[in-house]
Order: structure tokens, then C-alpha cells, then sequence
């Protein structure tokens, strides 16, 4: 089933509460959530207050993308305002991936792992059993706005047969540059969580754009 989650970065944050709530009407499954730091990527957006703030508004599922450095130490914070997946990088975390994975777990939250168009899948591989998703960046974290990245199509292949290997229940999420010409060629290669941003927020008519992104 393909799920499609708008980024919520692209969304109007001086009326956040209305556009979570209109976004989830029009038809959004997830509701992704891009959490930046400043220092793990070169951005801001916001932190766990704000998505409890925005928590009220809308009963879909709150995809928090951790992109900040050292996320273990903040992932109870993230799970208390109402995350219900929350994803780390694994270029945030090394060797404590598997840990901090069975940390968000712990706390009643589902986890998934993230790696960056020049990581390869394998570097995962040892952490899958542990993940409720996979996220797979198909532009460098940091901006929204950005060209999808062509030569992460076989990653996408890769990680499927990885998670299809496990006979796990796995989300295979996709984010970045994703449009309405590019969204079949990810779909076809195995994701079925579709994150789009701008693409989505660009149009008047947001349902028609989440229906389209779903169904072609």
C-alpha cells in the first residue's frame, strides 16, 4: 500500500496549525516531519514543542526525521510531543545506530534508519530486524526544493530485497525531489512511503496532487 507523507517543511508555519490539519484532509497518510539542528545539516526547522503544538491539530501519523547530531539524546523528548515513527541517521550515529533503534522502540514510538544518497544499503544491513522503516534520502539532507538523485533507483531495488529478505513489515521510505514525473520509477523500485514537498504545497488543490502521487 502506498503511503504518501508531505513534508511539512514546505508548509506555512505562520498558520502550522490550520495547514497540519488541512494537509491531513486532503488526503495525507504521514505527515513528515524534517527536524534540523544546524550543524548535523547546514538548516534549522524545529524541535519537539512545536510538533506537540501541532500534535492537536491531526490524528495521521507524525514521521519525525531526526537530522541533528547525537539524536539518542533527545529521541524521549521527540517521543513525549507525539512522534509516532521517529527516524536517525546513520551518519548521526556510527556503531550506536542499533542502539539508539531499540531506544525508540523502547519508548513505544516504531524506529527507522536513514542513510544519505552516498551511503550505501549495506551499511544498514546489520540494524534491518531493528527498523520499522528504512528511509532512503534521494537528495543531501538540508533543503527542501532540491533535483532528485537518479542513481539512488537501484538503492531503492537494493534496500527492498534487503527488507523483503527479513519478512518483516517494513516501510521504504523515499524523500527528496520527488515529483509527479519521477514518483512511478520509486514506486516500481520498491518504496511505498512517498515523501514530496513542495510538489504538493505548490498546488491549490493538494488532494488531487496526494491522489495523483498515490495512485500513478
Amino acid at each position: 500500500m502506498i503511503k504518501i507523507a508531505p513534508s511539512f517543511l514546505s508548509a506555512d508555519f505562520a498558520r502550522a496549525g490550520e495547514e497540519v490539519k488541512l494537509i491531513t484532509e486532503a488526503g495525507a497518510d504521514y505527515i513528515h516531519l524534517d527536524v534540523m539542528d544546524g550543524s548535523f545539516v547546514k538548516n534549522m526547522s524545529f524541535g519537539p514543542k512545536f510538533i506537540k503544538e501541532i500534535r492537536n491539530y491531526s490524528k495521521a501519523v507524525f514521521d519525525s526525521h531526526l537530522m541533528i547530531v547525537n539524536p539518542w539524546k533527545y529521541i524521549e523528548n521527540f517521543a513525549d510531543a507525539g512522534s509516532d515513527f521517529i527516524t536517525v541517521h546513520y551518519e548521526a550515529c556510527g556503531d550506536r545506530l542499533k542502539d539508539t533503534l531499540k531506544a525508540i522502540k523502547s519508548l513505544g514510538v516504531k524506529c527507522g534508519a536513514v542513510i544519505n544518497p552516498d551511503t550505501p544499503v549495506s551499511a544498514i544491513k546489520n540494524v534491518i530486524e531493528e527498523c520499522d522503516m528504512l528511509l532512503l534520502m534521494s537528495v543531501f539532507p538540508g533543503f527542501g526544493g532540491q533535483k532528485f538523485i537518479e542513481s539512488v533507483v537501484p538503492k531503492i531495488e537494493e534496500a527492498r530485497k534487503l527488507i523483503i529478505s527479513t519478512g518483516k513489515d517494513i516501510d521504504l521510505e523515499i524523500d527528496g525531489g520527488i515529483t509527479k514525473e519521477n514518483v512511478k520509477i520509486v514506486k516500481d523500485a520498491g518504496a511505498n512511503v512517498i515523501v514530496a514537498g513542495s510538489t504538493i504545497y505548490k498546488e491549490a488543490d493538494r488532494s488531487a496532487v496526494i491522489k495523483y502521487l498515490r495512485e500513478n
